[in-house]
């Protein structure tokens, strides 16, 4: 059955797993808003866990916004969960504060022992926007500034922690080609330093819920993208008819060079189903997670979908075989 909640509405979310247990962390919001537009800025963390990706046990809320005045007083947005070397698990999240109109997107660092009580590491505040390779906000320019998302891994090639997160570049053919994929290291999962864009391709406005694995030797990172922010030149490399959904990049190595993969979105449609996509291997292959983002009269869900088997052909490409999914799945 489908992650689902009476009284909230779940959208974008991300995973950990412990042992045999899978751990999903999700933004949440009261559905007595009434009007789930409202969502974004009335939000908190919420936290399931489940043996197979289908039937989950919902926890509660492990996150919120920090009591004002602090730089992420007003949202708590998407994150990823790690374990450190030292055992410690990490949650890095994206904030917003009031002080700034809630328009300086920043990413925020806490830490726990069982996965659930989160403290964050002094203010919060783990990485924030420096340099001439990002594009900061600007009255008039995009309505916020894009520093999101952040999605954290140990470095497969070394030591400490990589981090992607969604960004803009400064200088763009169109404003909807400034879209990028932001990078940072670590050599502890503490302390992070800002690097030029892993991947600066000119073919969205933006790009967001990235996610980063590996799979037989090959590199991905998939992000989600709106219609109306793709760009003139992937409209002219892509024929298919602009949707909003989930597609991904792919490299030999994840410090890149990335590539856009060729043909239609992962899984996209417009009106959109399903959005901010994830892809984990529950043990017997690789399966797509999403939130059910509408339903064919337009309403917005709010809830998280059953795993989706996803194959991958000689060429690296990834497809979605709903046709292979557990009998009486919901997606």
């Amino acid at each position: 059955m489908v992650l689902a909640l009476n009284d909230k509405w779940i959208w974008a979310f991300w995973l950990a797993r412990n042992g045999d247990e899978w751990h999903i962390y999700f933004l949440q919001a009261d559905k007595s808003l009434r009007d789930p537009e409202l969502r974004h800025r009335n939000v908190s963390i919420g936290h399931a866990r489940s043996s197979d990706l289908r039937n989950w046990t919902y926890l509660g809320t492990c996150f919120a916004p920090a009591a004002a005045p602090a730089w992420d007083d007003w949202t708590t947005w998407t994150g990823s969960v790690l374990q450190g070397p030292d055992g410690t698990w990490h949650l890095y999240y994206t904030g917003t504060g009031h002080a700034d109109g809630g328009v300086k997107q920043r990413i925020g660092h806490a830490t726990s022992t069982d996965m659930h009580n989160w403290q964050r590491v002094g203010d919060g505040l783990a990485l924030d926007i420096s340099g001439s390779d990002y594009e900061d906000y600007a009255p008039g320019g995009w309505p916020s500034r894009a520093m999101r998302d952040p999605w954290v891994m140990k470095d497969p090639n070394g030591v400490g922690g990589l981090m992607f997160f969604t960004a803009r570049v400064q200088t763009a053919a169109e404003a909807n080609a400034a879209g990028a994929i932001g990078f940072a290291t670590s050599p502890d999962f503490y302390e992070w330093t800002i690097r030029p864009p892993i991947y600066r391709g000119g073919l969205f406005a933006e790009m967001e819920d990235c996610e980063v694995f590996e799979r037989d030797r090959r590199w991905y990172c998939l992000f989600s993208a709106s219609h109306e922010h793709w760009s003139k030149a992937y409209m002219a490399l892509n024929p298919q008819a602009p949707v909003r959904g989930t597609h991904y990049l792919m490299a030999d190595d994840p410090l890149g060079p990335w590539r856009i993969a060729p043909g239609p979105f992962l899984d996209g449609t417009q009106p959109c189903r399903r959005y901010a996509g994830k892809i984990v291997d529950d043990g017997t292959g690789l399966v797509f997670l999403s939130f059910l983002n509408t339903v064919p009269k337009l309403e917005f869900v709010g809830e998280v979908i059953d795993p989706i088997p996803v194959t991958v052909d000689e060429q690296g490409l990834l497809a979605l075989r709903p046709e292979l999914a557990a009998p009486g799945s919901k997606f």
